[in-house]
């Protein structure tokens, strides 16, 4: 039990720790993920909305005790790192490993706070 809670808390917080460093990314180095998203072909108007997006599903992840709210904020993370794997793959950039590592901490943190919470 005391082993579950450890790995619940280690893998939420590297994953916090993640999508911070990537939330400050999209905000305090803008002209540098503008181009990125449009190497992808993306449209750079999602920059702001999905670093908002990502700090309410840490929020959601922390402080919600609804658990249909944290089930939506994993899948939506879940997404965002599917995509963004699939993303850096298909154009062959080689920082398809940041999404790697990111969903092994989500998955980790998924199946723990489901141990953790029972």
């Amino acid at each position: 039990m005391k082993t579950n809670k450890i790995i619940f808390y280690a893998s939420t917080g590297l994953l916090t720790a993640l999508m911070f460093f990537s939330v400050s990314m999209y905000v305090f180095n803008h002209e540098e993920i503008v181009k990125e998203f449009t190497n992808f072909g993306f449209p750079t108007y999602i920059i702001y909305p999905l670093a908002f997006a990502k700090i309410m599903g840490l929020i959601a992840l922390w402080f919600f005790q609804t658990k249909r709210i944290v089930e939506w904020a994993y899948a939506g993370f879940f997404f965002n790192f599917v995509l963004a794997f699939f993303a850096h793959y298909m154009i062959g950039d080689g920082k398809q490993m940041g999404a790697v590592v990111a969903l092994v901490l989500l998955m980790g943190s998924y199946l723990f706070s489901k141990k953790v919470n029972q």
